[in-house]
Formats: structure tokens, sequence, C-alpha cells
């Protein structure tokens, strides 16, 4: 799974936690009875604040149920967003056709394993229409989201745009579907702030890739952002910064029915997210063996398959305690600072009535 929002149960309010596992099972699960078990690999943190925000803004159009046991939940049950609530689909939909985007960049960049090419093509090609067919049962035209993997890269093949003309066409797919939940939960007075935060939270998405990125891409002479612009990491981490704040004006601007969640996710968490990925970026070395696409693509599947128990001998993971590789119990480096005592949730519990982790607050 991909995606910059990753809350670990160490940080988070025990309730808003499995309010989030909620969604992301949910997804996943929608995703598999849309278009099969292959399709869960389209599963991502990100996709699912698009259910968080439908659910935020229209309670009673998402409704639950309880999932049976799954492997990647130690074999529990589990509460999990219906496949029938609209803001689920809406998510299932823009995680497949960014998805499908994804793939076609990878094989665009000669990212893909010599002679994948094709099938990642077809691949594409089924989740791009299996993104529309369930976008155009809830009223949501994909046509915007199909056309930004080829704006991405018709705009890096030309020369002197800048970082944020780059990052637009994110910027654009990211409100699109942001703005969608206003018209799926019934409040269009929310769609204009809703676009406002989508196109932050897509440009923080997009910048924070690009760190991520910049070693592997010069080791490949791949395209990276910030070294086709002369973007210094000192000034990604400034528009980070100032588009994180900017996210956070725009919620203040949402009439939401529960917020708490919203706010923790695209608040509180984006900004670890910005944390996280700068810090890596300056701690970051190349003492450890890099792999080649083959192997990098099958240590991901064997990762993906196994919640992040088996890691690669190039993992900086691999000797780390099972609930610390682990993509549901680990907290991935959030900058917790060991997560001593009571959780983030009673820092906020001025909104809220009460406490909701049972801390004494």
């Amino acid at each position: 799974m991909f995606g910059i929002i990753r809350p670990c149960g160490e940080h988070s309010c025990p309730t808003l936690h499995r309010a989030w596992m909620a969604h992301l099972c949910g997804l996943c699960l929608t995703l598999r009875d849309g278009q099969g078990h292959a399709a869960r690999l389209a599963t991502n943190y990100d996709g699912l604040i698009i259910s968080v925000l439908a659910e935020a803004q229209g309670p009673a159009g998402s409704p639950h149920r309880t999932a049976g046991p799954c492997a990647l939940r130690g074999f529990r049950p589990a509460d999990v967003v219906d496949a029938r609530a609209a803001g689920v689909r809406l998510a299932a939909t823009v995680s497949l056709v960014l998805a499908a985007g994804k793939l076609r960049d990878h094989v665009a960049d000669g990212d893909s394993a010599p002679g994948t090419g094709t099938a990642r093509r077809v691949l594409a090609a089924r989740w791009e229409a299996a993104g529309a067919r369930m976008g155009a049962g809830i009223g949501f035209d994909t046509a915007s989201l199909a056309s930004t993997a080829e704006r991405q890269i018709e705009l890096e093949s030309g020369s002197g745009v800048t970082l944020l003309e780059l990052t637009a066409p994110t910027e654009e797919a990211v409100a699109a579907a942001f703005a969608y939940t206003a018209t799926l939960a019934g409040t269009p007075g929310n769609a204009a702030a809703l676009a406002e935060a989508g196109r932050f939270f897509g440009r923080i998405a997009h910048l924070l890739d690009a760190v991520e990125d910049r070693a592997d891409d010069a080791a490949r002479g791949a395209f990276n952002p910030l070294t086709a612009t002369g973007t210094s990491v000192r000034e990604a981490r400034r528009l980070c910064d100032d588009a994180a704040h900017g996210l956070e004006l725009a919620l203040l601007e949402l009439e939401l029915a529960d917020r708490h969640l919203v706010d923790v996710l695209l608040g509180t968490e984006v900004r670890r997210a910005v944390d996280r990925t700068f810090r890596h970026a300056s701690e970051s070395g190349h003492s450890y063996e890099r792999p080649g696409v083959v192997r990098k693509s099958a240590a991901g599947v064997g990762t993906l398959l196994t919640c992040g128990l088996w890691r690669p001998r190039w993992s900086s993971r691999r000797r780390n305690a099972w609930d610390d590789r682990c993509y549901l119990t680990r907290c991935d480096g959030c900058g917790c600072d060991g997560c001593d005592g009571c959780c983030d949730c009673c820092k906020c519990c001025t909104k809220c009535d009460g406490c909701c982790c049972d801390c004494g607050a």
C-alpha cells in the first residue's frame, strides 16, 4: 500500500484508529467486490480519505458492516465501511484510476521489469475501465482523473516548467475527488473548501513523493520534479509547510457532522508525513544494497502479502520487532517520541465530549 497518511496505533486514539481501519478495510473490500482480488493492490492510505470526508459530512450515507476474518488483520473480524456507501465507492473509483495512471507512468519512466510493459498497460486499461464504471454508478466522471497521467508525462517531457506546474495535474485530480464528496453527502456549500483542501493535499503528496524518490531517480537517471526544476530540499520543505497550513485553513471552512477523524488525518498526520519524509531524506545514505527493478517489484509484493512482516535484506526494518514491521501496528517513524503516556486525542478533547481513549483526561 502506498500513500503519505499512515497513522499508527501508538499515537492514535484507539477509537480513531479503529475508525481509520474501518475505512481502509472498507476500501480494500470494495475494490475486491468491484474488480476482483487483484484490484486490492490499488488500496492506498490516501484514497480512503475520500471515504472519511464523505462520512464526516453525511454519516447516514455511510453504512457499516462486520467483515469476516482477514489475514492482514490477524484473522480477526472488524467493523468496516460497507460497499454500499457512496463515499467508499468514490474512494475505490479514484484509487483504481490513479493506480492505472501510476502503472502507465512507471512504464513511461522505464521502471517496469523487462518484458512486463505490455502486461502493465493491459492491467492499467482494465483498472481505468473498472474505475469509470464504478464512478458512473455514483455520477462521477473519471475523465479528468484518467488524463492526469498523460498530462503529467507531457509536462515532464517539456522544458522550462516550474515545480508547481508539475504538481498541478495531481492537485486538480485530488481537488475534483475531494469536492465531489460534498455532492455525495448533499452539502454543496463545502465543495469550494474541499477543492481547495484537495489542491493543497495533492501538492503535498506529489512533493513528498519527489523527495522520497530523489536519490533513486538520480541513480537511475529517471525524471524527478526537484532535480528537473533545480528545487532544493529546503525549498520543497517550505512549499510543503505552506501547503499544510493552507490545508488546515481550508478544513476550518468545512461544515462537518463529525470532524475529529478528518482533522487528525488531514491535519496532524499530514504534518507528521512532512516531518517523517524530510527527516528520512536528511538521514538517508547509500550504505545498503540498492535492488534492481525485478527484485524491488518482487520484494514489494512479498512485503504487501505479509503485511510488512517479511522485509527484504536491504530494508532498514528487516531486523526490527514484528510489531514495528507490521503495517497495522507499527509507528512508521511518525515522530511521536516513543508515544509515552496518553495519545494525541487527549490534546484535542475540547473538540468533543470527553476523551475517547480512557486516559482520564
